[in-house]
Parts: structure tokens; sequence; C-alpha cells
């Protein structure tokens, strides 16, 4: 979904390593304003979590984030410190 808001990329189901690539292109044909909506996202492997947190470390949107994905998603920021 697009508007002069920006864009919002929902992810839908099972997100895994396969899936980053495609996700990366979305968000790179989407220009500036980005969001991601995990509202109907239901699993995840690390890889996928992984690059959610490099999402948003990059300034990337994160809405409606399941609470287990962004409590693995900060384990996984606390490992890299």
């Amino acid at each position: 979904m697009s508007d002069e808001h920006g864009t919002t990329i929902r992810l839908i189901g099972r997100m895994q390593a396969q899936h980053v690539e495609e996700v990366t292109t979305q968000i790179g044909a989407s220009g500036a304003r980005v969001v991601l909506d995990l509202e109907e996202l239901s699993l995840v492997d690390i890889d996928a979590v992984r690059f959610l947190g490099a999402c948003r470390a990059r300034g990337i949107s994160i809405a409606h984030c399941p609470p287990y994905i962004n409590d693995w998603i900060a384990k996984e920021r606390g490992r890299d410190t």
C-alpha cells in the first residue's frame, strides 16, 4: 500500500531466509518512507529476525510487531554489542 505518506509493506504468514531478498527489493523500490507491517506475520526464523533488526536500525518503521519477534530482535541486537 502506497500513499503520500510512504509505503506500507505487509508481511503475512511466515518469513524465512529465502524471503529476505524479495522484501529487500520491495523496500528499495518503495522510496524513502517505508513501514513494515507485521500484524499478520506468524512465524519467523533467525535470518528474518536479524533482517528486521537491521531494518529497524536503518530507520525503517516496523508496525504491529508481535511481542515475541520484538523480544527476539532485542536479544539479537544485544549479542552484537
